[in-house]
């Protein structure tokens, strides 16, 4: 799907299965098993049923298939984004952040935050990227670094919504 490539509602609703999977599948991270989940329940009224569908798919998905999910993020300025092999998404959001215009301590930052995380968590940290900035983002990372794991994996989903709805947004014309 081009970046520049905008459906609306209705063409949302008419796409065959695969179509909608190429065109929704992006708005949850390496995730297309969302999509393909959820065009099943087409025709979606407006904008938010659609996103509460999708939302709905991982909430009843289980445990294994949302860490998965958790999984399929990238660290934040982590060897994907150094190495420029994020997805057109992911890229955009951590600019948008302002973490590809880190100091080099800043970066070693970044990345001890999320070895601490990765290890303590087992999953990558998940923040929406698009509503903080690298202050925020760091602090968030002190602060999420102290609760337990079941608290992390709501708090990384919540993020994960959000990150879906943006997406989303961006795909539907108004």
């Amino acid at each position: 799907m081009s970046a520049a490539k905008n459906f609306s509602l209705a063409e949302i609703n008419q796409l065959d299965h695969a179509s909608f999977v190429r065109g929704v599948g992006p708005v949850f991270e390496h995730s297309p098993w969302i999509a393909e989940a959820t065009w099943i329940q087409r025709p979606f009224a407006d904008f938010a049923q659609l996103h509460l569908a999708l939302c709905q798919t991982v909430t009843e998905a289980g445990d294994a298939r949302q860490l998965a999910l958790i999984r399929a993020h990238p660290d934040l300025v982590g060897r994907a984004a150094l190495t420029g092999t994020l997805t057109r998404e992911s890229t955009g959001e951590q600019i948008g952040a302002g973490l590809n215009q880190l100091t080099p301590a800043e970066i070693a930052l970044f990345q001890k935050n999320n070895a601490d995380y990765q290890a303590k968590f087992g999953f990558p940290f998940v923040i929406c990227a698009r509503l903080n900035k690298k202050t925020a983002i760091l602090a968030g990372f002190e602060r999420r670094l102290n609760n337990p794991q079941a608290q992390e994996i709501k708090t990384a989903l919540v993020e994960i919504f959000k990150i879906a709805e943006l997406r989303l947004r961006d795909l539907i014309a108004d």
